[in-house]
Order: C-alpha cells, then sequence, then structure tokens
C-alpha cells in the first residue's frame, strides 16, 4: 500500500474478535493502515456484541476504551450532515458519510451489499471485504504481517496455525495466502 491509507471499519468487522484482533494488530506501529470509526460505529458494535454475542456489558466498556487508548486518532466526529445524501443502504449511511468527512478511501465490511460501487464511486470511496484488504497487504508488506500473526498467535496462546484456522472462518482466501508462505518457510 502507498502510504497508509485511511480506513473505517464497520461494526460487523469490529465484533469478529480475531479479525479485528489482526486488523487492530496491522494498525499498531509500524502502520499498514490508519483505522477510523465513528461513535455510531462503535455502538452498533458494542450492541452487537452484548444483545447478540452475549458479551457483559464490562467487557464491551473495557474494548471501548482500548479502543480509545490506542486508537485515539481513529474517531471520526462531524459527520451527520453528511448522511442525507447518501445513497447506500440507509441503515449504513453513517459509514459512507463518516468516510467521507474523515477522508477514508475504504471502508472495510462483511456487507457489501450496503456499500455498492455506484453509490460510493461520487465519493472516492470503496467497500473491501477484509479479505481483499489483507491480501492487499501481505502482497505489499509480508514480512510485517507475518511478524503481527505470529505476535498475536503467541499473546493468544496458539500456534500460527490455530489462529489461521480461526482466522479461515471470516477470511479463507488470505489464510490460505499465507499458509502457502509460512510452509516454505
Amino acid at each position: 500500500m502507498t502510504g497508509t491509507p485511511l480506513v473505517v471499519l464497520d461494526a460487523c468487522v469490529l465484533v469478529n474478535f480475531s479479525l479485528c484482533d489482526t486488523l487492530l494488530r496491522l494498525a499498531e506501529p509500524p502502520r499498514l493502515f490508519e483505522p477510523k470509526w465513528s461513535e455510531e460505529i462503535i455502538r452498533e458494535a458494542t450492541h452487537t456484541l452484548e444483545l447478540k454475542l452475549g458479551w457483559h456489558h464490562a467487557l464491551t466498556s473495557y474494548f471501548e476504551k482500548e479502543l480509545r487508548a490506542h486508537f485515539s486518532d481513529a474517531w471520526i466526529t462531524g459527520y451527520e450532515s453528511l448522511i442525507p445524501g447518501m445513497t447506500n443502504d440507509e441503515k449504513d449511511r453513517h459509514v459512507v458519510a463518516a468516510a467521507v468527512h474523515g477522508d477514508a478511501a475504504i471502508i472495510l465490511t462483511l456487507n457489501l451489499r450496503h456499500f455498492m460501487p455506484e453509490h460510493l464511486a461520487a465519493w472516492g470511496v470503496r467497500a473491501l471485504h477484509p479479505q481483499t484488504f489483507l491480501i492487499e497487504i501481505f502482497r505489499q508488506e509480508q514480512a510485517v504481517v507475518m511478524t503481527k500473526l505470529e505476535q498475536q498467535a503467541a499473546d493468544r496462546g496458539r500456534s500460527l496455525s490455530q489462529l489461521l484456522g480461526i482466522l479461515n472462518a471470516t477470511v479463507p482466501e488470505f489464510v490460505a495466502i499465507v499458509s502457502a508462505e509460512f510452509s516454505r518457510e
């Protein structure tokens, strides 16, 4: 990737814990991208974590506190007036508005149907599945990505193969590329 791209992480990406952990590690120094989100995105994520995934409120509060501590510059504010001008799926217009206001050219989402190219092109924004994004980053910064994945696995008390097995449920093509490289070492 050229420079450090600004990337809005949609709530559906933030609630997928292992994927979120991987992405946020890639956003720590040396940064491969700069994560962005809004209060509304975080509210949506914590709501899903609590009501659908059974996280206790104390845990979601801790998660938000950690996001604020480690990514204090990620919060986009002041985008609300742009929401009515967005033409993508109504429930996710706030995400595009935040991306536009925050000068983010990429939205990472597992829900691409709410972010069709024809609704984003005029704003210079594109929506990517995290798998596509991770593959792009891996192809350009393979050594850094491998180091961060190995550290993530170690921090979680897992082998790299075990971590990749978990990530395989969400980003199987990325895992296949990393696994092929890992088996060469």
